[in-house]
């Protein structure tokens, strides 16, 4: 009977020291996650302040109906700012001119750069020369990059472009004025396209070299070899310079602004740029204000996505491998 009535004791003392020990593992596990993340809480804090803060205003500002020339306009109108955006017939127009000037310049710029990858992925007298020449577009400043296109490569009469197409018939073409978008375009295909090609050049020097060697010993073509090896391992690089680029290019506001300013009308006006124009040239603060959290939103919604997608591939191929 001792023996018996003994054995729930020491179970229930064993259960105790091993629930102590478990609370004591995770207050030590808790300090020490502090511990850790103490010296990031003032950049957390930084970051709040100035990102979610403002933010915070905008969506309050985007209930409001507060033009600044009509001053005592501040009213609280709740979701029709948002109404207004949506039936504003110019949002849509300039809606449609981000998306082209994002897909395009991000299509354009990773086929250039893999272009020049592939060839920077050669050996041949003066490489490092090329290669330091290929990345400078993507040091300059996106002012200084717009106004050399502006003035020095599309000016009429004595643009750069104008004069190399003089011997195909190309008279006196004013390019900014006539492809106003295209232009901008050119631009920033100029600057991103050397991110692309160091990307995919970091994704070309990465891959195994047996297997592109066994693969010519069994008599592969080139072409077959780039179509099933090189470009599959080269897909989560692409990606990840898409998606970048995409991310960055959705605010593009400087070349806009010193090449075209967003004209003529809004054909080469982006949604940055529009929102700009309504705030600072309207003085429609609620409109501008309505039209930034829907700009954000989206951004947020698609970057999600595609970052999904892109961390998922970047997974799987680790798991294969």
């Amino acid at each position: 009977m001792t023996t018996i009535a003994e054995k729930p004791t020491a179970d229930g003392t064993a259960d105790r020291v091993r629930q102590l020990r478990e609370a004591k593992d995770d207050s030590v596990s808790r300090a020490e996650g502090w511990r850790r993340r103490g010296p990031l809480l003032p950049a957390l804090i930084f970051m709040i302040v100035v990102t979610q803060i403002p933010f915070l205003f905008t969506l309050y500002y985007s209930t409001q109906s507060w033009n600044l020339v009509r001053p005592g306009s501040q009213a609280f109108v709740g979701l029709q700012n948002y109404v207004d955006v949506f039936q504003d017939s110019q949002f849509r127009e300039v809606a449609v001119n981000t998306v082209i000037l994002i897909v395009g310049t991000v299509i354009i710029s990773v086929v250039l750069g893999l272009l020049l990858a592939l060839l920077l992925d050669r050996a041949f007298l003066g490489r490092g020369i090329v290669r330091t020449l290929l990345i400078t577009p993507f040091l300059v400043t996106p002012v200084a990059g717009a106004l050399l296109w502006k003035t020095t490569m599309f000016d009429p009469v004595f643009g750069i472009v104008n004069f190399v197409l003089s011997p195909f018939g190309v008279g006196q073409v004013d390019w900014v004025s006539k492809f106003p978008l295209a232009a901008v375009m050119v631009n920033l295909i100029w600057q991103w396209t050397p991110f692309m090609m160091l990307l995919i050049l970091a994704g070309l020097q990465s891959m195994p070299r047996d297997i592109l060697e066994a693969a010519r010993v069994d008599g592969a073509k080139p072409i077959a070899m780039f179509r099933e090896l090189t470009l599959p391992h080269l897909r989560r690089f692409i990606e990840l310079g898409a998606v970048l680029a995409a991310i960055y290019l959705i605010n593009t506001f400087d070349a806009i602004y010193m090449m075209t300013q967003g004209g003529p009308g809004t054909a080469s006006a982006n949604l940055p740029f529009y929102i700009y124009q309504r705030a600072f040239l309207g003085f429609d603060i609620g409109q501008a204000a309505a039209m930034g959290v829907i700009v954000v939103i989206a951004t947020i919604v698609v970057a999600t996505l595609a970052l999904r997608l892109i961390f998922k591939s970047f997974t799987g191929n680790e798991e294969a491998a």
